[in-house]
């Protein structure tokens, strides 16, 4: 990780779970991180447990649906640090719900934070990091759930398939314009988080999935972030597939 020691990531959705995790084990690196999130105040807290100077380190609003919102969080990112070297796109969600009894605004919720939003901040990062001359590194926390479509999942599955071609449609376009920057997608399976909480509407049915097995720890993810980001230069790992042992699908 030496090469991003006082580089600076951006990650978004760096509230809770897998997002504060990885912000804190960057800035355990020697990175410095902006952690974003709808919430700014959470954020500061997640940062300030390994940042108590508040010199490496920055909390933002930022609501990844918002075009406006997200050029905001990046304006001052390159204001306060001087640029994005990393960005992690993780902020996401989840709502089951069958395709013949879903809610429109539970659909179009997902697609906007999964897709477009990953869209939006992909696109601001990229023009920061080729206004500089960056060689910078793009990771997207997708799902397992976008390698195969659970039961009851249908459009939750389907954004995440499309963090996958999005992925793969970055990549291509780097490599056409001979652009040192580097993409790959993380999918973890399940992991201890609020997304199955949030998924199913009910803590008691969250708790249950947990307790089938051990699962993934959101510091799990973040070890594959550090460890897609210390290959050198001329490798790419294009993808991480993570399960708990124990998931059999």
């Amino acid at each position: 990780m030496n090469q991003w020691k006082g580089k600076t990531a951006f990650i978004t959705g760096a509230s809770n779970g897998i997002g504060a995790a990885i912000a804190t084990r960057l800035l355990a690196e020697g990175m410095r991180v902006v952690g974003s999130a709808r919430r700014q105040d959470r954020v500061a807290e997640v940062l300030h447990k390994v940042d108590t100077s508040g010199d490496r380190s920055l909390a933002v609003q930022c609501d990844v649906r918002d075009e406006r919102s997200v050029h905001e969080a990046f304006s001052l990112a390159r204001k306060t640090f001087g640029g994005v070297d990393v960005l992690v796109n993780n902020a996401g969600l989840g709502h089951a719900a069958t395709l013949a009894e879903g809610k429109v605004d539970e659909w179009r919720e997902m697609l906007d934070v999964n897709v477009l939003g990953l869209c939006i901040c992909t696109r601001d990062a990229l023009a920061d990091m080729r206004s500089r001359g960056a060689h910078g590194h793009i990771i997207h926390i997708g799902s397992m759930a976008g390698q195969r479509v659970p039961a009851g999942a249908g459009l939750y599955s389907a954004t995440k398939h499309a963090v996958r071609a999005l992925t793969e449609a970055l990549r291509m376009e780097l490599r056409e314009k001979g652009d040192s920057i580097r993409v790959g997608e993380i999918s973890p399976g399940f992991v201890e988080t609020g997304f199955a909480s949030n998924y199913m509407k009910s803590e008691e049915k969250a708790r249950e999935v947990y307790s089938r097995f051990k699962v993934l720890e959101a510091n799990d993810v973040a070890e594959a972030v550090v460890y897609m980001l210390s290959c050198p230069a001329h490798v790419q790992v294009h993808d991480i597939l993570m399960r708990p042992t124990e998931q059999p699908t």
